[in-house]
């Protein structure tokens, strides 16, 4: 299903980024052009935007590094984004809004118990892509070693450039206890969903120079 932002987070965030297509934003601030799915959280419309760049060409079977966008309510106190599609055993990127910056936070979970810091995987916030209108905040990190991960025992699962991946998010409209720490805790998620999310649209030719650009 596509779900159309036409009317819903895309208006409320005019000049966030512009619509190329039903799935492709380009984002005038930051260069990028973002595979992008809208996801219901609410039966009132309310949704939050998952946006994905990579490199193009990116290579099969093995570790790329993406760059992720997360549009979402002001009552989201933060937003996670699971690249496996399930809670355990994936990197889990959480994401929120804090006094005029964005905060990121690689952590993992082998079980479903609260995540803890990963050190498989980095971000950076690319501060041109953080931003809020009063309405909605959005923020943008580069991510290494989220397409690429051990799943369990000798297992590794590497995300398919070229086609379909399944994602997964979790949010709670509570912030984390300590909101200006990468590390803080985090309160229990209010709502988790997973999408198909199309990585064949995500493709950036010139990916290396827009991350350092924005960085």
């Amino acid at each position: 299903m596509r779900w159309n932002l036409g009317l819903t987070c895309a208006a409320a965030l005019s000049g966030f980024a512009s619509k190329a297509s039903a799935d492709v934003f380009r984002d005038p601030d930051t260069g990028f052009s973002f595979s992008q799915k809208d996801v219901p959280i609410t039966t009132n419309n309310d949704h939050i935007t998952f946006r994905v760049a990579i490199p193009s060409p990116a290579p099969a079977n093995q570790p790329y590094d993406a760059v992720v966008q997360i549009v979402a309510p002001v009552a989201a106190g933060w937003v996670g984004v699971a690249w496996g599609g399930s809670m355990t055993n994936n990197p889990l990127l959480l994401s929120w809004y804090n006094g005029g910056s964005g905060v990121v936070s690689i952590r993992r979970a082998t079980t479903h118990t609260a995540p803890t810091i990963y050190t498989g995987a980095t971000a950076q916030i690319l501060k041109k892509g953080v931003k809020t209108n009063g309405t909605h905040w959005q923020v943008t990190a580069q991510c290494a070693g989220c397409t690429s991960f051990a799943t369990t025992g000798s297992g590794t699962k590497t995300l398919n450039p070229a086609g379909s991946n399944r994602l997964a998010f979790a949010y709670s409209k509570a912030k984390p206890a300590q909101p200006g720490s990468a590390t803080s805790p985090i309160s229990v998620h209010d709502l988790f969903n997973y999408w198909e999310h199309d990585f064949a649209a995500a493709g950036n030719p010139q990916f290396a120079d827009l991350v350092n650009r924005n960085l």
